[in-house]
């Protein structure tokens, strides 16, 4: 089979202006980034108010294994599938991060003959919202130094700014650092660090606002240190919400591209799943409701992280309410999460994957249980998979009352996805019981045992002294209310990513508790989760190349 860059670039896309004018978008909503790309102008949902929004389809999956689970893959394969069967759908996705590009995750544009495209584009510089982010961010640490630099009137306590510069790219070696040496007109010498810039809270923000008002006072808000007297210091104090929202301006508004066949894709905005709360804009949501009968999205990383974020913090803020639920899993993963190396899995092993099984089980009851929506597993089809093994998936399965649909749109486009389709239309009929995790008046040490105990199936979260510390000042502050945003490991339901499968008997350490006032949530870091990820020993970056003619190769 050809690669995937190989597969997007043999598909002639139709122009943009095709893509929107078939789902009634006007010219004076566009701005056009080339043939292929536009913006879509937020008061597009102004001036459809008054249309009922179509079905809300969320695509999350199991824990994420280095087996692969496919979930853009079969997000994009869904829409077209919906489409093949005469519905009416948008799909809306997050941006991809040139972190994970270059590095070992790869691309956000799905994969075979379920993309969106233009994929080289879309997995790299796109129409430059990231770059945006940055510049925001970097202007707001430009400014907080400065005015410690230029006198410190507000007593800024340079021992407890918690803001940060980011870049979009894996770099340890910017975790930690000092900066402002040299002279004195060099700035105050201080530690500091960088983050990733899908780590940023401006990335959050962007993603949560309802329109550019509402993003400039959310920026205003957000918590950039302390003083001397421990009292919260904010960007609007340093009266950068203005220039920081002229470089976001453009930025706010969603991407809308399309898959290799023909389906409308808003792509905007790209928190990560695991230190962020990994969902694509609010605003490109609501396009997506809008536009189609049928609005298909996702959520990062697995059901215990991406849908639970999803719902406790996007769902929560911006009134949403899910129809139906599509849980991602392939049987090699759940071989690995039953014990069989990487190097086994093209070998039929039922014993493994009963072993495996309770890691898918555990998120379809907490899906149908907790969160109380539908669901349909979806089987992300490999060759190497066996009559036996997808049956045992669906016994399991059926116990539980939910029904599993076989996958192949990576090899067969829309063709492989209908049997999901009509059942996701079936399941969108069904009532459901749409719930959070926990209520909004709850403490934060509460919120956080709810998510443990009733998400994860732990024991309970530990706070360290730290912790402890921080969650009292953010209760003093009058931030108990806001959602909690859990920075915790894809790779296990615990804090510990060598616990796989459905691990119980463990408690959840939270060592750091931080605020992020403008996006509206508490950030609780767990373990050693990173906000700089690093390059692996063999990054993918050294795979990339432009050859004479100016055609990328080797993205995949």
């Amino acid at each position: 089979m050809k690669s995937d860059i190989e597969i997007a670039q043999s598909v002639t896309p139709k122009k943009i202006t095709e893509i929107a004018h078939a789902y009634g978008i006007g010219d004076e909503y566009l701005e056009q980034y080339g043939n292929y790309k536009a913006k879509v102008d937020y008061r597009l949902l102004n001036d459809l108010a008054q249309q009922p929004n179509g079905k809300l389809v969320l695509v999350t999956a199991i824990t994420p294994t280095p087996a692969g689970e496919g979930k853009t893959t079969t997000t994009v394969g869904l829409a077209d599938s919906l489409k093949a069967i005469g519905k009416k759908v948008a799909v809306a996705l997050r941006e991809p991060s040139l972190g994970p590009v270059f590095g070992v995750k790869g691309g956000a544009a799905g994969g075979g003959y379920a993309q969106v495209i233009p994929m080289e584009d879309i997995n790299l510089h796109f129409t430059g919202d990231f770059h945006a982010i940055g510049a925001a961010n970097n202007l707001l640490a430009a400014m907080l130094d400065n005015h410690i630099y230029q006198g410190n009137a507000l007593r800024i306590d340079p021992k407890r700014i918690t803001w940060k510069r980011v870049v979009d790219m894996n770099d340890r070696q910017l975790r930690n650092i000092v900066d402002g040496l040299g002279a004195r007109t060099d700035g105050a010498t201080r530690e500091d660090g960088y983050d990733i810039t899908v780590a940023s809270e401006i990335m959050a923000v962007l993603c949560l606002s309802k329109d550019i008002s509402d993003m400039k006072e959310r920026l205003s808000r957000m918590i950039i240190g302390y003083t001397y007297d421990q009292q919260p210091v904010t960007a609007g104090d340093l009266k950068a919400a203005g220039a920081m929202t002229a470089l976001l301006k453009d930025a706010l508004k969603p991407n809308l591209v399309q898959t290799l066949e023909g389906t409308p894709a808003f792509i905007h905005g790209g928190p990560f799943a695991n230190i962020a709360h990994g969902c694509n804009s609010l605003i490109a949501t609501r396009m997506a409701l809008k536009l189609g009968d049928y609005a298909i999205t996702e959520g990062g990383f697995g059901a215990d992280l991406g849908a639970e974020k999803f719902i406790d913090i996007k769902c929560r803020m911006g009134g949403l309410k899910p129809s139906a639920v599509v849980l991602v899993a392939t049987v090699r993963a759940l071989k690995m999460h039953g014990g069989m190396p990487k190097t086994e899995l093209g070998t039929e092993n039922l014993e493994a994957l009963e072993k495996g099984m309770p890691n898918l089980l555990r998120h379809v009851e907490n899906v149908t249980k907790v969160y109380g929506l539908p669901c349909v597993v979806a089987i992300n089809r490999f060759p190497t998979d066996t009559e036996a093994e997808l049956a045992l998936v669906e016994e399991k399965c059926r116990k539980l009352g939910v029904n599993v649909a076989l996958s192949e749109v990576h090899g067969k486009g829309s063709a492989g996805g209908e049997e999901l389709a009509k059942e996701v239309v079936r399941l969108c009929e069904q009532p459901n019981n749409f719930s959070f995790v926990y209520g909004d008046d709850l403490s934060i040490e509460e919120k956080l045992n709810e998510i443990v105990k009733r998400v994860y199936h732990g024991d309970g979260v530990v706070l360290t002294p730290e912790a402890k510390k921080q969650m009292q000042q953010l209760t003093d502050l009058g931030f108990s209310k806001a959602p909690i945003c859990m920075a915790k490991t894809q790779f296990s339901f615990s804090d510990n990513a060598a616990l796989v499968g459905a691990p119980t008997g463990f408690k959840v350490t939270v060592r750091n508790l931080k605020v992020s006032a403008g996006a509206g949530f508490i950030v609780a870091l767990t373990g050693n989760i990173m906000t700089l990820p690093g390059l692996p020993k063999v990054p993918s970056a050294e795979k990339i190349d432009v050859d004479e003619n100016g055609k990328i190769i080797g993205l995949f």
